[in-house]
């Protein structure tokens, strides 16, 4: 009897395998000839090497809400996150519990809204969710099941029928799903660039980005290890710091894992166990650098952040309260008052790029395109839109502010007792206190 139930057992298995590869060998020959460019993307990947096909990935159950009939299978087009971890379990878990699977958030905040209400949803469909994620929907009238307003899209934090929030070929791009294009900062730059967060213009200054771009014929991208300072050493890219493995930390797909201070909002955050973030972080910085350098770049990246905070972000913050609180805003409808975009581009735009320019070693980021930018909007567009209010309460602020905080007093003092205090290092002493923080 047992003979028999094992014999049973195999014969399934074999039918199995064979329907499997017949599945298999199906779908290649037609996308060979339909599609030859996806085809020879997948056939040099590492799936094609082992034995991954078509059906493994977007096979799908009749039941999923996604899936639809296509030459004798049941497949889905979409891959998610879950359908990867059945093979990539612990990466899925850890891309999964990251900043980037919840980039899909933005459907819900002002980014958003500025997006459908000045501009429109077409470009808040090529636009935002191109890189932030949308949350696909399903058309049951179409080929695929899937909304046309919805797919294409490779967002970050895409919102997935079957649950699951992310997606993986966002980095590793389908069909070859290359390890050695998502180490390199081009691929990131799909949405770390622009007014708002330009990491990859940023990095390209950076004497990091300069070391890449002479050197990534040296970069040993294709190598399935890649730990710094053994696989390579010439120079990090976006990957090296946040993601890639060291001889003392191994690869993670948690892009927060190493990153110390929240730059996105108003005023820049400590993240919760930042030490421990920023020691990780420091961990592979000290396989180029020594501690002293690297001691050295946080204590003024620090400082430029606290500057960032208490000169012109926590008051800029508290002038808008007020503003709001007295009701002084003309136009009911968010972002339909001048002020309020003068706000929001003093920590949305030149702020972070001041703090991000600080954060990657880019000077021309940090003042000329970030802080100077930053005083500017401060000093010249958000506090005389705010002076047209004559509101006893806003004035009373700006002009405490003004008079009394030894950071902005400078405006009501002459050029040549600026320069005394400048070259006697008095000015210097204001600002003491944000290195000491």
């Amino acid at each position: 009897m047992r003979k028999i139930f094992l014999l049973s057992c195999f014969t399934l298995a074999f039918w199995l395998v064979g329907t499997s590869a017949f599945a298999a060998e199906d779908c290649v020959a037609c996308h060979q000839e339909k599609n030859p460019g996806l085809y020879l993307q997948w056939k040099n990947s590492a799936h094609a090497e082992n034995g991954v096909s078509c059906i493994d990935c977007h096979q799908a159950n009749k039941e999923d809400v996604d899936a639809f009939a296509h030459n004798g299978a049941t497949i889905a087009t979409l891959v998610t996150p879950k359908d990867c971890g059945k093979c990539h379990a612990q990466i899925a878990e850890e891309a999964s519990t990251s900043y980037h699977a919840n980039a899909g958030e933005i459907l819900e905040s002002n980014d958003a809204y500025l997006a459908h209400a000045a501009g429109g949803q077409p470009v808040a469909i090529v636009g935002c969710v191109a890189c932030h994620g949308s949350k696909v929907t399903i058309d049951p009238t179409s080929p695929n099941k899937l909304s046309a307003k919805d797919w294409p899209n490779s967002g970050i934090g895409r919102i997935n029928p079957d649950g699951s929030k992310g997606s993986c070929n966002a980095c590793h791009s389908r069909h070859s799903f290359s390890a050695a294009l998502a180490r390199q900062p081009e691929n990131c730059g799909k949405c770390h660039l622009g007014p708002d967060h330009p990491q990859k213009e940023i990095y390209e200054e950076s004497k990091h980005g300069i070391a890449f771009y002479s050197n990534v014929d040296k970069m040993n991208l294709d190598s399935k290890s890649w730990v710094v300072g053994k696989d390579y050493y010439e120079a990090p890219t976006c990957a090296t710091c946040h993601m890639s493995a060291t001889s003392n930390q191994a690869l993670t797909h948690d892009v927060g894992q190493r990153i110390s201070w929240t730059l996105r909002p108003p005023v820049s955050k400590k993240k919760d166990n930042a030490e421990v973030k920023r020691q990780k972080m420091q961990d592979v910085c000290s396989n180029c650098h020594q501690q002293a350098f690297v001691d050295g770049h946080y204590y003024q990246y620090d400082a430029l952040v606290n500057l960032y905070n208490e000169k012109f972000a926590k008051p800029a913050t508290e002038l808008m309260k007020i503003v709001r609180s007295e009701k002084l805003l003309e136009s009911p409808a968010a972002f339909s008052n001048s002020i309020e975009w003068d706000y929001w581009e003093l920590w949305h735009h030149e702020g972070r790029r001041a703090r991000m320019g600080a954060a990657m070693m880019a000077p021309d980021y940090a003042w000329w395109n970030g802080i100077y930018e930053v005083a500017y909007n401060f000093y010249f567009k958000l506090i005389p839109e705010a002076r047209q209010y004559n509101n006893p309460k806003v004035n009373a602020y700006i002009d405490n502010l003004l008079t009394n905080d030894p950071m902005h007093k400078w405006m009501s003092s002459n050029t040549g007792e600026i320069k005394k205090a400048i070259k006697s290092g008095q000015f210097q002493k204001i600002y003491s206190e944000m290195f000491a923080k």
